[in-house]
């Protein structure tokens, strides 16, 4: 949103109530045009992390994911994590019907657990969702009819267990939403501190910039939850009921 759009926005809120359209002293751009020292200060915090500072940051994850009921497991290379999903694929069934269907993300790290191999073993299919394979509805149903979805993520904010998906060709949002099981797969240098830290790499690292906020940037906090009913927690009520995070540690 341009300043322009701001303030045209702004001041429609203001003849609604009421009020007159003076700029007030703290009315500025929304967005910063000038880098600031503590957002400075924060991109040479991320980019000097030590391994060992990382490591921390996955033990911060790993107790903040604990009250809100996400499963986080720390997995040595990309084996561990294949072995880690075909683990959950043959403990876990489907909430309706016994057919067992995987659908997956479109992308770089998914792609080599070679998942479609690993699960043929259990006679379960694993489909992308990519339109260049199939049309629109196609993938729609795929996706409804699969138990588990498998994602990565561009970050994991550790303070908060939060996942921060930005959706791109191959990668729709619904795989994270739909399937009644959640697993991302990230790599351990994508698990940044907080918004803080998550916002200064948007807004102002070179690479990060680049890709921008896409068309939707999703983020979640563990399995789907609500306690709307005699105030009893429920999960999996509006989107998945399980979600597993496995962090790969080793160093590429």
């Amino acid at each position: 949103m341009s300043t322009a759009n701001q303030e045209e926005f702004i001041n429609r809120i203001k003849m609604a109530l009421g009020r007159p359209f003076a700029k007030s002293p703290r009315e500025a751009d929304l967005f910063g045009s000038e880098m600031c020292a503590e957002t400075r200060a924060i991109l040479e915090r991320i980019k000097n992390r030590t391994a060992e500072d990382r490591k921390q940051l996955l033990e911060t994850l790993i107790e903040a994911a604990g009250p809100i009921h996400l499963t986080v497991r720390a997995c040595v290379d990309i084996n561990a994590v294949t072995d880690a999903i075909a683990e959950v694929v043959l403990d876990k069934d489907p909430e309706w019907g016994d057919k067992k269907r995987v659908v997956a993300w479109r992308h770089p790290l998914i792609e080599s657990l070679n998942l479609p191999a690993a699960l043929s073993e259990q006679d379960v299919p694993v489909f992308f969702s990519d339109l260049q394979e199939t049309d629109e509805e196609s993938l729609r149903r795929r996706i409804i009819d699969s138990y588990i979805g498998i994602t990565s993520a561009d970050f994991c904010m550790a303070d908060t267990a939060t996942l921060v998906m930005r959706t791109r060709p191959g990668q729709a949002r619904a795989v994270s939403l739909v399937p009644a099981i959640h697993i991302a797969v990230i790599e351990l240098n994508r698990i940044i501190a907080d918004l803080k830290e998550l916002y200064a790499l948007l807004k102002w690292d070179p690479q990060e910039s680049k890709v921008g906020l896409t068309n939707c940037m999703t983020f979640i906090s563990g399995p789907s939850k609500t306690a709307d009913i005699e105030a009893t927690m429920v999960y999996g009520a509006h989107g998945p009921r399980e979600v597993h995070v496995f962090v790969i540690t080793a160093e590429y």
